[in-house]
């Protein structure tokens, strides 16, 4: 079966014995949104923030996002299939920014995981992509920190992060954010880090 994201650049590529070839492509908005709205429509994906919105509004979003050089969005891919959205940003420039002190080297990330499909659980899947999304923000953007912001009620992603290194960070309220291309309400948020050193040792 062919690949039919093939011919698109990617940003990082990486090969795992087990686990395959996993690639991290710039999301194209109009390309990807049937794929993404799939996802975020979903109830495990509600968190996310953008069930209830048409295949349009996330095209729409995602184009947005494009045009900013703080805040990124990428398909993760493993073997020609989509199986997790990533968006990096830097926290100085997003609200998380405001409620904590951001150190020089931080990065922001967010991740959607693919949902399983008929074959239902992956064991693995979780530990590998994770590792490849640090890999690609950590050692190849030379970042010295990871950040993330679940939802305190998201207790699967807590726990996923937690397992794969983080630690954890203050409970904060993330504002509310209402801009014109943005709507954000707030959230009570549990942060979590994970420092290069842990997957990296100098």
């Amino acid at each position: 079966m062919s690949d039919p994201y093939a011919s698109r650049t990617a940003v990082h590529e990486q090969v795992t014995d087990g686990f395959g070839t996993v690639r991290v492509l710039p999301v194209d908005a109009e390309a990807d949104a049937g794929v993404l709205h799939r996802w975020v429509s979903e109830e495990r994906a509600a968190f996310w923030g953008m069930t209830g919105l048409t295949e349009r509004q996330v095209a729409e979003i995602y184009a947005h996002m494009d045009t900013l050089t703080t805040h990124h969005a990428f398909l993760v891919v493993r073997e020609g299939e989509p199986v997790a959205l990533l968006q990096t940003y830097e926290p100085e420039a997003d609200r998380v920014g405001e409620c904590y002190d951001v150190r020089p080297g931080d990065i922001g990330v967010h991740l959607l995981l693919a949902p399983a499909g008929p074959g239902g659980r992956r064991p693995g899947w979780t530990a590998g992509l994770v590792a490849v999304v640090a890999a690609y923000v950590l050692v190849g953007l030379d970042r010295r920190r990871v950040v993330v912001d679940p939802d305190v009620r998201n207790e699967k992603a807590i726990a996923r992060f937690l397992r794969q290194g983080f630690t954890a960070g203050p409970v904060v309220v993330l504002p509310e954010v209402d801009l014109p291309d943005v709507y954000l309400p707030e959230k009570k948020a549990q942060l979590a880090f994970l420092d290069r050193e842990i997957l990296f040792p100098a």
